[in-house]
């Protein structure tokens, strides 16, 4: 019971972060539209590709092909827990 509890500790911990770094430009929900147009929503990312593979690209710093989005360098702790987010997003 302890695991769903600090799981559902790190989905909360993932979304803050989301809330703090993301939300200005993507949907963070299950239904919005993102705000920027060109940012895809959170919750479409598992389709483009395994949200697995987002993780060395937020332990290195996430660069992307538009200069509008800044880049992002998250602790191990922090990954997990913005993984977990998207995650629940599915």
């Amino acid at each position: 019971m302890e695991s769903s509890a600090a799981s559902a500790a790190s989905v909360e911990q993932g979304r803050r972060l989301a809330i703090v770094y993301c939300m200005k430009c993507h949907a963070i929900d299950k239904v919005s539209p993102s705000p920027l147009r060109i940012a895809p929503p959170f919750r479409t990312l598992h389709e483009r590709y395994p949200v697995e593979t987002l993780q060395e690209a937020l332990a290195e710093g996430i660069v992307t092909g538009h200069p509008s989005m800044p880049e992002f360098r998250f602790d191990p702790d922090q990954i997990n827990d913005f993984l977990s987010f998207l995650k629940s997003l599915e």
